[in-house]
């Protein structure tokens, strides 16, 4: 469909990126890459740096030195057998053996050049993948169930309209220019296994008695987000069909397209326009572009599973089962990625599902071979049944690869982790989500304990890598918010002997199997900025 670039008519009321979209569209650059492939680096036009993002492509840093990082768009993380290979070989040939899970179920490799990037497209088009709209102002992935239709806690498997979506959306110039990045979340599982308060547009199950007849759909949140200023999505009161979503889809991002702000980047994203119009406003337009939608029924969300699916478990077809593990802040390596894919094939059908806790599920395992699978020497490294912190540790890129971040987080985000489940002993998971900077990558905002890196100035007057500490991050139902603030700053160096003490503290005082959101609004704020003040002053 045609559209107005209704925002073009006042130009001076634009940011300098939206007069360069105008000037060129993030999706011509595909027609580029060739080019620039055959001539090199130093034939890319700087101005011509940021329009990557569309094609799913980031300069890492130092960005003058011409390395990419990749992301791969896995809608709600389901991957085929003939796709994990070529994904595995894409690590090995050209990503110097780095493959990264990320927080939204995508594939992320760093150090690609230029003149690599016509044969990688060409390996992820042969099989149905893209990266094409993984970065930039667009449409992003589709966050979504990981079990999608094997899953007995989902109310209806939404394989189909997640893939109806996300092919309407690929390549798409009539929504290539948004104000930022659209990130969205379709999920029937009951767990909350989408994430819904953090997504710019969420569809979650429910069920609406019409004409007499219980029928099932969803219910749609709009305007969540992170970064430095986070937002929860508020719920609308419509109800949708299944077969409804992508019309609605639709709808929600086009009015981002065209009312979104554009004046200034840090107040772009959906979630400012929400909270200024409100919910009955949105509401109002969202039934302009779609017509009359019934008002919502009930909501079938329950407790939130925070995105892990450990161990091995029935699913809706009988005699088979999925098998889900930890990858270690979801970083593996190409030999890994070959082995699983060998594994997913000898024991189930040869799909693969990630998760958006950074993890790996194996489904369709006929129950009688569960046993050798779990023999595999693979499952040494990446653990069915992971210990307490490294299992429920998301750690966002960093600095090795981010020209954003100010800390180191990968690496020190796993050490930390394993340091703490040699020296604290606690019989519940503690999420801990570590992030180089405000964007949040990492998700912090929804972790029991957020670790957020800054830069402090040391005893010595040294700059120095440090961290920040938020407690009390939660996406449950009925009580989901953001973790807080605490005072004061760890050095890098000591954080995971501040940390081990900081959870001591937890162990100590806690009820027995009482989570830590549950400790942390039984004891108070106080409490824990006590206990943090008292670390603070012996280190």
């Amino acid at each position: 469909m045609a559209y107005e670039k209704i925002w073009a008519e006042e130009p001076e009321k634009l940011n300098k990126d939206e007069l360069r979209k105008l000037e060129k569209d993030g999706l011509e650059i595909l027609n580029d890459i060739e080019k620039y492939a055959e001539s090199g680096f130093d034939s890319i036009p700087k101005e011509d740096w940021s329009l990557f993002k569309w094609a799913g492509l980031y300069l890492q840093k130092p960005k003058e030195d011409g390395h990419f990082m990749m992301r791969v768009n896995i809608p709600s993380g389901l991957i085929t057998n003939e796709q994990a290979e070529v994904l595995a070989g894409i690590g090995r040939d050209y990503g110097r053996d780095v493959i990264d899970i990320t927080t939204r179920q995508a594939i992320q490799y760093h150090w690609l050049t230029i003149e690599n990037l016509p044969d990688i497209f060409k390996r992820l088009e042969s099989v149905g993948l893209s990266s094409v709209g993984a970065c930039g102002d667009i449409p992003r992935t589709i966050m979504g169930n990981p079990l999608a239709g094997v899953d007995p806690n989902e109310l209806f498997d939404t394989r189909e309209i997640v893939e109806d979506v996300y092919r309407f959306f690929q390549r798409n110039s009539d929504f290539s220019n948004l104000p930022r990045k659209f990130k969205m979340s379709i999920s029937g599982n009951v767990h909350n296994a989408g994430h819904d308060r953090i997504n710019c547009m969420s569809f979650t199950p429910a069920v609406k008695v019409i004409n007499g007849e219980e029928v099932i759909g969803f219910h749609v949140k709009v305007g969540g987000g992170l970064s430095a200023k986070p937002y929860l999505a508020e719920e609308l009161d419509v109800f949708v069909l299944p077969e409804k979503v992508k019309d609605v889809a639709i709808a929600i991002t086009s009015i981002y397209r065209d009312y979104g702000y554009r004046e200034k980047r840090h107040r772009a994203r959906l979630k400012f326009l929400v909270a200024d119009w409100g919910v009955e406003k949105f509401k109002e337009k969202l039934l302009e572009y779609t017509g009359e939608l019934p008002a919502k029924g009930t909501c079938k969300l329950e407790e939130w599973n925070g995105g892990y699916f450990y161990g091995v478990h029935a699913q809706k077809q009988e005699g088979l089962s999925y098998v889900g593990f930890n990858v270690p802040v979801g970083r593996m390596n190409s030999d890994e990625w070959f082995d699983l894919a060998r594994i997913a094939r000898d024991y189930g059908n040869g799909e693969i599902r990630t998760c958006n806790s950074q993890n790996l599920v194996i489904p369709n395992v006929a129950n009688e071979k569960v046993e050798a699978l779990l023999q595999e020497p693979l499952f040494d490294r990446i653990k069915l049944e992971p210990k307490n912190f490294i299992g429920y540790s998301v750690s966002c890129t960093g600095i090795e690869y981010c020209n954003l971040a100010l800390v180191e987080t990968k690496e020190r985000m796993r050490r930390v982790a394993e340091y703490l489940d040699e020296h604290v002993a606690v019989d519940v998971p503690v999420r801990i989500h570590m992030i180089g900077c405000p964007n949040a990558c990492g998700q912090r905002q929804i972790a029991d304990i957020g670790l957020q890196g800054v830069k402090m100035k040391n005893k010595d007057k040294k700059m120095v890598e440090a961290f920040e500490f938020y407690v009390g991050g939660t996406l449950e139902k009925e009580v989901a918010q953001f973790n807080n603030k605490l005072k004061g700053k760890i050095e890098a160096d000591e954080l995971a002997p501040a940390l081990a003490a900081f959870l001591r503290y937890f162990e100590e005082n806690k009820e027995p199997n009482e989570v830590f959101f549950d400790f942390y609004n039984r004891v108070g704020h106080d409490a824990l900025q006590t206990a943090l003040d008292d670390i603070l002053e012996t280190a």
